[in-house]
C-alpha cells in the first residue's frame, strides 16, 4: 500500500489552493524532521536521538484518528502520538449496543439514557471515519463529536476505505496548519469518489474561516460543521437523530440553549470589532457559543489512563496575530460543577491524569465573577480520590497569581508544571503584538514562580519574524532566553493571517530571515535543554508508561510530570528492572540513567 506521502501528493495533484490559487504540494522538507526520511510514518529504525527534534512548536502536530496507509495523513510536526482506536476507554455504550467501536478492548461504558436509543435504526449501522487535526481543544471537539454519532447509532471505524461517512476536524491557525488540512480533506475525497464512502464532512477552524470556499472548491465536500455546530454532526453525517426525551438530562443544548456568559472584557472587545469577521466568505454572523458539559457523549481516543478536559472555549485577548477569538468566539467557562463531574467520572473509568484545557485557562470563571476560579478549581479536582497527575493548558502571562502558585505547590498531585506563552521579550514587538510585557517583567514572573513551586517545570513558546522585529530585538530575545531557562520551548514563524490586526502592519520581516531566527533561537534553547537533561541523571521519579517508543521497538516510551501529553519529550525505557513486562498507561519509579537533548533514558527500578 503507497504511504500516505504519496497517496497526498498524488490527490493534490492539479487542485487549485483555496487560499493562493497556486497549485498545492505539500513541502515535506521543511515539514518533517530527520526522522521521516525513510518514509516510514509507523515505527522508526534507524534514528540517532541527537536528531529527532522538530524546532518549531509541536502543539500544532495532528493527530490522526484514521490511518490511512502507514501512519495516516502527514504531519508538520514529527513530535506527535499515534491515536488509534484501539486505545479508545470511554465510549459510549448502551444496553441495545447502539454505539459500536471497531477494534476496540476493554470498552468502559458511560451513562446514556435508555430511551435515546429507542429509535436507533435497525438497518446496518453507518460506518464513520475521523481525521482529527490541531491542538487537544480540537481533539476533544472530535471525540464529542464521535459520541454523539455512536450514541445515534453509527459505528466508528479506523478503516478509510470500510467507511460510509468520512469526518476531517480541521486546524486554521497558520498557514501550515490550513494546508495541512487541505491535504487532509483532498486525501479523504479520494475515499468518495474511488471507494465505498458516501459522504464527506469537514469540520472545525477552517469552516470557520472558509465556509463557502470549501464547498466551492471541494465538490467533494457534502457538509461543513463549524466549531459552535457540533451538535449538527448528525444532520452533516445524514444519520437519523436518536429520539430523546425533552426533560432528559442526556440531551443535547444546541448553542442558543446553553445560554453561555461572557466577560465585560469580551463584550468590551466586541464593540471595538475583535470578533469581526467581515470579509470572510461564508462565516455566519452569529459567534460560535458551543461548550459540552459532562452529560454530553464522548468517545476519549487518548490512553487508558489519561484524558483532557475542556473547561472554556473562545477567547477575548486582543492579540494582533491571532485569528481563534474569530474561529471560536469570546471566552465561556464551563460549569464548576460539570467540570468536577466530568473528572470524577473519568477518575472512575480508570483515567488517572487529566490535563485540563482551554485556550488561556487562566481566565476560567472570570465570566460568572468568580476571582482565581482556575486556583478554586484545581484545590476541588486535587481532592478527587484516585486522580494522580493534574495540570492545565495554557496560562497568560498576568493571570499567573500568587494563589494559583500556591495551589498548585500545596496539592501533591497537581502536577509542578507550567506552560506560558509568552510570544516574545522585547517590549515594542510585545507592544505591536497587542499583549504588553517584556523581558524584565517576564524575569520577575518566573523569579516569583519559582521562588513559590521550586521544582516546577516551565514551558512558553516565541514568534519569530513578527512585523518590525528589529535585530536587536531580535537579539534581546535569545538574551531573555538565556537568562529564563525554560525547561521546554516551542517557536513559530510568524505567520501572516488575513483577518488578524498584524496582517494590516507594514515592516514585514523576510521568510528567509524568518526561518534563520527561527533555527537560531531553537539552537540556543537545544542547547539550554541539553544541560538541564544532564543534570536530572541519576534522579528517581514516576513515569507514565505509554508503549513501545516511537524510535524503536527496543526501547519503550513515558513521561514524567515534568512531560505534558504529546508537546514535551519522551523518557525511553531501555531496561524493565524487576518486571519481565510493562503495561501501558500503568505508573513506575525510574532511574534516570543517559540524558539527550530532550528525551532521557531510564531503568524501572519499582
Amino acid at each position: 500500500m503507497p504511504s500516505a506521502l504519496i497517496l497526498v501528493r498524488n490527490c493534490v495533484r492539479g487542485r487549485r489552493s483555496m487560499f493562493n490559487g497556486t497549485v498545492l504540494r505539500r513541502k515535506f522538507a521543511v515539514q518533517l524532521d530527520e526522522r521521516f526520511a525513510d518514509g516510514d510514518f509507523g515505527r522508526r529504525k534507524t534514528v540517532k536521538l541527537r536528531k529527532r527534534r522538530v524546532t518549531h512548536c509541536t502543539r500544532m502536530s495532528p493527530l490522526p484518528l484514521l490511518p490511512s496507509g502507514p501512519g495516516g495523513v502527514g504531519g508538520i510536526a514529527s513530535r506527535r502520538t499515534r491515536h488509534r482506536f484501539d486505545d479508545i476507554t470511554g465510549a459510549v455504550a448502551t444496553k441495545g449496543d447502539a454505539g459500536r467501536i471497531d477494534r476496540m478492548k476493554d470498552v468502559k461504558s458511560v451513562a446514556t439514557s435508555e430511551s435515546a436509543t429507542e429509535t436507533v435504526r435497525r438497518t446496518a449501522p453507518t460506518r464513520v471515519g475521523f481525521v482529527s487535526l490541531g491542538c487537544p481543544k480540537n481533539l476533544v471537539d472530535s471525540e464529542v463529536m464521535m459520541g454523539i454519532l455512536a450514541r445515534a447509532g453509527a459505528t466508528i471505524t479506523a478503516d478509510a476505505e470500510s467507511a460510509d461517512v468520512l469526518v476531517v476536524n480541521t486546524c486554521s491557525f497558520i498557514d501550515k496548519a490550513k494546508q495541512e488540512s487541505v491535504d487532509a480533506i483532498l486525501e479523504m475525497a479520494r475515499h468518495k469518489t474511488e471507494g465505498k464512502a458516501t459522504r464527506l464532512v469537514v469540520a472545525g477552524c477552517m469552516v470557520e474561516r472558509y465556509r463557502d470556499e470549501i464547498r466551492r472548491n471541494i465538490p467533494e465536500v457534502d457538509a461543513v460543521v463549524g466549531t459552535g455546530e457540533l451538535e449538527q454532526i448528525l444532520l452533516a453525517a445524514g444519520i437519523v437523530a436518536p429520539r430523546v426525551e425533552p426533560n432528559s438530562p442526556f440531551r443535547i443544548l444546541t448553542s442558543v440553549e446553553a445560554m453561555v456568559s461572557h466577560r465585560p472584557e469580551g463584550d468590551a472587545r466586541e464593540r471595538q470589532g475583535r470578533f469581526s469577521r467581515d470579509g470572510w466568505d461564508g462565516a455566519i454572523a452569529d459567534l460560535p457559543n458551543y461548550l459540552y458539559d459532562e452529560t454530553t457523549p464522548r468517545l476519549r481516543t487518548t490512553a487508558k489512563a489519561s484524558a483532557y478536559v475542556k473547561i472554556a472555549e473562545g477567547c477575548d485577548h486582543p492579540c494582533g496575530f491571532c485569528i481563534i477569538p474569530q474561529l471560536r468566539g469570546k471566552f465561556r467557562s464551563r460549569r464548576f460543577e460539570s467540570v468536577v463531574a466530568e473528572a470524577e467520572r473519568l477518575v472512575a473509568e480508570g483515567v488517572e491524569e487529566i490535563t485540563l484545557i482551554g485556550q488561556d485557562t487562566t481566565c476560567y470563571g472570570e465570566d460568572f465573577g468568580m476571582k482565581d476560579g482556575l486556583a478554586q478549581l484545581l484545590d476541588r479536582l486535587a481532592r478527587v480520590e484516585g486522580l494522580r497527575w493534574l495540570r492545565f493548558l495554557y496560562a497568560y502571562p498576568n493571570k499567573v497569581t500568587p494563589r494559583l502558585l500556591d495551589t498548585i505547590a500545596r496539592n501533591e498531585n497537581i502536577c509542578k508544571y507550567l506552560d506560558v506563552p509568552l510570544q516574545h521579550a522585547a517590549p515594542d514587538v510585545l507592544k505591536r503584538m497587542k499583549r504588553g510585557g517584556g523581558a524584565e517583567i517576564f524575569l520577575k514572573m518566573i523569579e516569583r514562580v519559582r521562588a513559590t513551586v521550586p521544582e516546577v517545570t516551565l514551558r512558553t513558546s516565541f514568534i519569530a519574524g513578527f512585523p518590525g522585529e528589529t535585530e536587536n530585538d531580535f537579539n534581546l530575545l535569545q538574551d531573555f532566553v538565556e537568562e529564563a531557562r525554560f525547561d521546554w520551548l516551542g517557536v513559530f514563524e510568524y505567520s501572516d493571517e488575513e483577518g488578524s490586526a498584524a496582517y494590516a502592519l507594514d515592516e514585514k520581516v523576510p521568510r528567509r530571515t524568518i526561518a534563520a531566527r527561527q533555527r537560531k533561537l531553537m539552537r540556543k534553547q537545544r542547547g539550554i535543554s541539553r544541560r538541564a537533561r544532564a543534570a536530572q541523571v541519576g534522579r528517581i521519579f514516576d513515569v507514565l508508561v505509554e508503549g513501545e517508543s516511537e524510535e524503536t521497538p527496543l526501547l519503550w516510551q513515558g513521561r514524567g510530570a515534568m512531560h505534558a501529553p504529546e508537546i514535551d519529550g519522551k523518557i525511553l525505557i531501555n531496561d524493565f528492572g524487576p518486571y519481565p513486562t510493562l503495561l501501558p498507561g500503568t505508573f513506575h519509579r525510574c532511574e534516570v540513567t543517559e540524558a539527550h537533548d530532550y528525551d532521557l533514558v531510564a531503568r524501572i527500578v519499582s
